[in-house]
């Protein structure tokens, strides 16, 4: 009985020094998490296998595994940039962006865990200098901005895709020009509206002219061709066949040949 607890105190320290390494070997990573294993006595950062999963992991306690988010983020980025003749415009940017899962490895290796500040931010921020600086105010404020934002996203996923960085999207919220300009602007749009307008009320005008003139034509070309055609003969045997057909009713007439101008006969009712 007296050796029971001489032997149960090793066992007991065991499991207590088990316990302990189990606690600094587990590692639980969490929903739209990764995690890049680095082993201490290996090769340091693990870029040739995929990065660990979701769940529970035990890994030997010399070794460390670092936590990325691997879902879509959003960086939301306000920027002063030059026009190109020179004026001071500020940008308010987001940009949609998540590590490319397969190169996570990679992208601990080279960038580490602010990889945002290290690689992200500078690229965006360089993409709307260049960008930008190849428009005017103008087109800042009015048609052009859809495409300022594609061109934009073009060129931070050039940076961004050697970077071990995927970019989604690239938005351009607001464009906030000098409270000048934008009046200048302002007055400018305004003048080419009612510009347009008035162009407009001048072509429906002549439209409308011209559809006159033309139906007036038409009318007249009309009597002419009817007028060359009803010759005195014509207009005689036209009344000749009127006459016949209303002898022909039952309506009490009387009918005086010859006596009308142009020998035309003259038709005279009960009334």
């Amino acid at each position: 009985m007296e050796k029971l607890p001489k032997i149960g105190l090793p066992i007991l320290i065991g499991v207590i020094i088990l316990v302990i390494v189990i606690a600094k070997s587990a590692v639980t990573i969490d929903s739209g998490e990764a995690g890049v294993l680095f082993k201490t006595f290996g090769d340091g950062v693990v870029t040739d296998e995929p990065p660990m999963g979701e769940g529970f992991h035990i890994v030997a306690p010399w070794n460390k595994v670092y936590i990325y988010e691997v879902r879509q983020q959003e960086l939301f980025e306000k920027m002063k940039v030059l026009s190109s003749n020179g004026l001071e415009i500020q940008i308010d940017a987001s940009a949609w962006y998540e590590p490319v899962y397969d190169e996570l490895g990679n992208l601990h290796q080279s960038l580490g865990q602010n990889y945002l500040q290290r690689v992200i931010q500078p690229a965006i921020r360089s993409a709307a200098r260049s960008v930008i600086g190849r428009y005017t105010p103008d087109d800042l404020y009015s048609t052009k901005r859809d495409a300022i934002q594609v061109e934009i996203f073009q060129e931070t996923k050039k940076i961004l895709d050697k970077q071990f960085v995927q970019l989604n999207e690239v938005l351009v919220r607001d464009v906030t020009l000098p409270p000048t300009i934008k009046e200048a602007i302002e007055r400018k749009l305004k003048q080419e509206q009612e510009s347009l307008e008035y162009e407009f009320r001048l072509e429906s005008a002549r439209k409308e002219a011209e559809k006159v003139i033309i139906e007036a034509k038409g009318k007249a070309e009309s009597n002419r061709i009817l007028s060359a055609s009803l010759t005195d003969k014509i207009l005689q045997d036209k009344g000749i066949e009127a006459t016949v057909k209303l002898s022909e009713s039952n309506n009490s007439k009387v009918i005086v040949i010859g006596s009308g101008d142009s020998g035309m006969p003259i038709i005279l009712g009960n009334q």
